[in-house]
């Protein structure tokens, strides 16, 4: 992936185990909100529904930069705007 430009170069690889454990705790609960879903009709609807999956997951973790999008309802909306390319007056 470094290769073809996806990912910093600064990337680097899990070595140990235990510390993939983080990634796959995630990994988990996503898959559990996507298996009732049973598949996506194309790419298009998988990248937005798995995105929107994720953000939701970011509000419930508190991952949000709340100095980036503002503070609160505003702030959630402005992030989901940006996410999407949605943009409201």
């Amino acid at each position: 992936m470094k290769e073809e430009g996806k990912c910093p170069e600064d990337t680097v690889h899990r070595q140990v185990k235990y510390l993939n454990n983080i990634v796959e705790a995630d990994h988990g609960k996503l898959k559990q909100l996507i298996n009732p879903v049973r598949g996506f009709k194309s790419m298009k609807t998988a990248y937005a529904t798995i995105k929107g999956f994720e953000l939701m997951h970011m509000f419930k973790k508190g991952q949000m930069d709340a100095w980036k999008y503002g503070q609160g309802l505003i702030g959630e909306i402005r992030l989901i705007e940006r996410q999407f390319d949605i943009y409201t007056a």
